[in-house]
């Protein structure tokens, strides 16, 4: 919206002075035509940033839940740098690991599956249960008594069709599942950051490349005026360096955007709140 805004009064000054220029007679009315048509066109541009802004309000109050207007200004500040972007990708590694709770669920669920073979394993050797009760009996009603019973037993399944070992070997391909799933989920993360920091490297590049293009645009629509006003431009001179700085301020709104992004999934590959 603020590019669409500024290139809007751009044109219209450039309107203003075109129309001085061709009642005086030191350009045509092809200028002032052009200038017409700029102004018109940039109005739309102003129409449809407004809408797409409403729209987008509109889309984070349903993200955020929240049931009400969309009568507010979005801040315009960038996220600020994370600790460590520029860094190793292994110290970055290590704390995306210890961060991410898939990470740890999958570090339990191998945990468990080791637990229940080793269970299951214990089934080849002999187990011993004991059992204490007590109880209060008697002849009458009124003459009871207490009673103790103890009893220890003694199993060992000798043979069950290799139930056991069947039931062990089951085991262990759970536990190796369990396994390579975590080697998965350990490769993809450490691709997801690998992908987020050099994507915040790369945004970091395009700002800088498009707040130079943007300079340069600047001055090219000033240079552009400065003929124009002096006769020895042409309004299509005029025109070309309006749309250059329009398309150079607007991408200079991406980069922005585009490294605001790389950040934030950055901070969610880490695991980062």
């Amino acid at each position: 919206m603020d590019v669409a805004r500024d290139t809007l009064q751009n044109v219209q000054r450039h309107l203003q002075q075109t129309e001085e220029f061709v009642k005086a007679g030191t350009h045509p009315e092809i200028d002032l035509a052009q200038a017409r048509t700029d102004t018109a066109n940039a109005r739309l541009a102003l129409i449809t940033s407004d809408n797409g802004y409403q729209t987008s309000k509109a889309q984070l109050n349903q993200a955020m839940g929240v049931e009400g207007p969309t009568d507010y200004e979005i801040s315009g500040e960038m996220p600020p740098p994370l600790p460590g972007e520029d860094g190793e990708l292994d110290p970055l590694l290590e704390e995306a690991l210890k961060a991410r709770p898939e990470v740890a669920s999958l570090q339990q669920q191998v945990r468990a599956q080791q637990l229940t073979m080793r269970s299951i394993e214990g089934q080849y050797g002999p187990s011993l249960a004991a059992n204490l009760g007590f109880t209060k009996g008697g002849t009458s009603i009124d003459h009871l008594g207490w009673n103790a019973n103890a009893g220890l037993t003694l199993t060992w399944n000798v043979f069950q069709g290799g139930l056991t070992r069947a039931q062990v070997r089951e085991a262990e391909a759970n536990v190796a599942v369990a396994v390579a799933q975590l080697d998965l989920l350990r490769q993809q993360v450490r691709f997801d950051l690998d992908q987020a920091r050099l994507a915040v490297s790369a945004a970091k590049e395009s700002v800088s490349a498009a707040q130079e293009a943007l300079v340069n645009a600047r001055e090219r629509l000033r240079l552009a005026e400065g003929r124009y006003q002096q006769g020895v431009g042409s309004a299509i001179e005029l025109g070309d360096a309006q749309v250059a700085l329009t398309s150079a301020a607007a991408q200079a709104v991406q980069a922005d955007d585009r490294l605001a992004t790389a950040r934030a999934q950055l901070a969610r590959a880490l695991g980062r709140e």
